[in-house]
């Protein structure tokens, strides 16, 4: 085994891995047959497992997830690839209105196993609408589990967890993170969904990460310490469910509480979070709680203005330093 993967081949080796254990597993999107997907991240699957296994579909997000919503409501475990996250937008009935009420509308009779993965973020200039983070969009959907791993062996772990899941799951695949690389996943290895990873110990403050806002968050660590404050960096990997327990059990140590989101400020995951220790942790507290997020605004083409919008690291030490003096 190599001593290293990027985080694009272990998408592939995540879905092959439940492939072979599970014959019911199938995957359906836009080119990731013969083309091996856009972004790469389906290479090898066709060749492995043939065109009963995985088809390339019209370019119709609409065909693709209802596809795979009758597939799952009959037996299949279908992942469904949407290829830019933006474009959850088409199939939103499917995905607000019909796939997370199957299962409490049938009292149980019919579940929805599918997972639907997407490429999601911005960082790498590719306009207003192939940018977003919209992580937010499909935690306001009460029935859904949100996955968003932020390294290589955490998405072969999440994606077996997901896959596995007898209930619907948005598998967000950051687009920014796709060519890092990490230590490949043990064999079997599988990742509880809703469990927080602590990637960094620390005292004095603690930082709330996801996805692509995990490295910043580290790099930022790592500058804060040379000015002595000392960074501990948790990676929700899930929204849904969300490992708040992990964050209060931080913040029993480090009474300060940051939040990096990629989503834009105004609806963005890390409100939901910052209320929920509020009223759970308040006590806890010796600091105001910051949230750092993305600005209200499309995102820009140009990368000196895209890097304006997204938060970086200089933003998140100038904030901790901040709340580290209060």
């Amino acid at each position: 085994m190599a001593d290293v993967i990027t985080y694009r081949d272990a998408v592939a080796e995540g879905i092959a891995r439940e492939m072979r254990r599970d014959p019911s597993v199938v995957c359906l999107g836009e080119d990731i047959g013969a083309a091996e997907g856009v972004f790469k991240t389906t290479v090898g699957l066709l060749k492995e497992f043939g065109p009963d296994r995985v088809w390339d579909t019209p370019i119709s997000e609409q065909a693709i997830v209802g596809a795979a919503m009758g597939a799952a409501m009959t037996g299949m475990r279908p992942v469904a690839e949407i290829m830019f996250s933006d474009f959850l937008a088409c199939c939103y009935d499917y995905i607000a209105n019909e796939i997370p009420k199957v299962r409490y509308m049938t009292g149980g009779q019919v579940t929805v196993p599918l997972v639907v993965r997407t490429a999601n973020g911005g960082g790498l200039g590719f306009g207003a609408q192939h940018s977003q983070a919209v992580e937010n969009w499909v935690f306001a959907v009460p029935g859904l589990k949100i996955a968003a791993p932020s390294t290589s062996d955490d998405v072969v772990g999440l994606m077996a967890a997901a896959i596995r899941s007898d209930d619907p799951v948005v598998f967000f695949e950051h687009k920014g993170l796709l060519a890092t690389k990490g230590p490949p996943a043990a064999e079997g290895h599988v990742v509880e969904l809703g469990r927080a990873r602590t990637m960094r110990d620390g005292d004095d403050v603690t930082l709330v990460a996801l996805a692509s806002t995990v490295p910043v968050a580290l790099d930022a660590a790592e500058r804060l310490a040379g000015e002595g404050v000392s960074a501990e960096v948790i990676d929700l990997r899930c929204l849904v469910p969300l490992d708040v327990a992990a964050v209060l059990a931080s913040l029993e140590k480090t009474s300060r509480l940051v939040v990096i989101e990629e989503n834009p400020y105004q609806g963005g995951w890390g409100g939901t979070l910052v209320s929920v220790v509020a009223d759970e942790g308040f006590d806890l507290l010796d600091a105001p709680i910051k949230r750092i997020a993305a600005a209200c605004v499309p995102l820009p083409f140009a990368d000196a203005l895209e890097a304006q919008v997204i938060p970086g690291v200089d933003a998140v030490t100038e904030r901790v330093l901040e709340l580290a003096a209060y």
